[in-house]
């Protein structure tokens, strides 16, 4: 599957509101990764962006092993790993609070910029208006939603990942507190 094309500009969308609440009613916390869930119920609370989709991402180190395994790559680990991307996937309303959200999110790419990226899937915009991710990928396999990498490469991706969601959740606090 393509996940990644450029960001696209924040239009206006007159189904928001309706377009929030049937995503909230829509959220089901227990398909959600556990190591992220807190981020999602946050993010849940916001009423200027809301999650459409997420990933831990999982490092895949053997044919029979669980796809959604959230098991660590073992410092030291040599050999190849089938890496199933990180991301969040949400909609953001064009309001002065949505563009805040947004232009946040953006700079998240700076904790790593060869392997985090900020876009907009069209595969989510057909279906939603505003709709941005963020994703922990190599560069080179950022359109792809899993890729093969070597042992020395995931420990890298493993480290950027977990980076990432700990910036994603002081992000959403920090949202949370200037809505109080």
């Amino acid at each position: 599957m393509e996940t990644f094309t450029e960001a696209k500009a924040l239009v206006e969308n007159p189904h928001y509101a309706h377009d929030w609440r049937v995503a909230l009613a829509a959220l089901d916390l227990a398909a959600v990764d556990e190591p992220i869930v807190d981020i999602i119920s946050a993010f849940a609370t916001l009423p200027h962006g809301f999650t459409l989709q997420c990933c831990w991402g999982h490092f895949v180190r053997a044919p029979d092993q669980d796809p959604r395994t959230l098991d660590v790559v073992p410092v030291g680990y040599v050999g190849p790993v089938r890496y199933r991307i990180a991301y969040l996937a949400l909609s953001v309303e064009n309001s002065g609070r949505g563009r805040a959200l947004l232009e946040s999110l953006r700079a998240l790419t700076a904790i790593d910029p060869h392997y985090v990226q900020f876009g907009s899937p069209d595969w989510f915009l057909r279906s939603w208006t505003n709709s941005y991710a963020l994703q922990v990928e190599p560069d080179r396999f950022k359109t792809r939603d899993e890729a093969m990498i070597a042992g020395a490469e995931a420990l890298h991706v493993q480290e950027t990942r977990d980076a990432f969601f700990t910036e994603l959740r002081k992000l959403v606090t920090r949202q949370q507190r200037a809505r109080a």
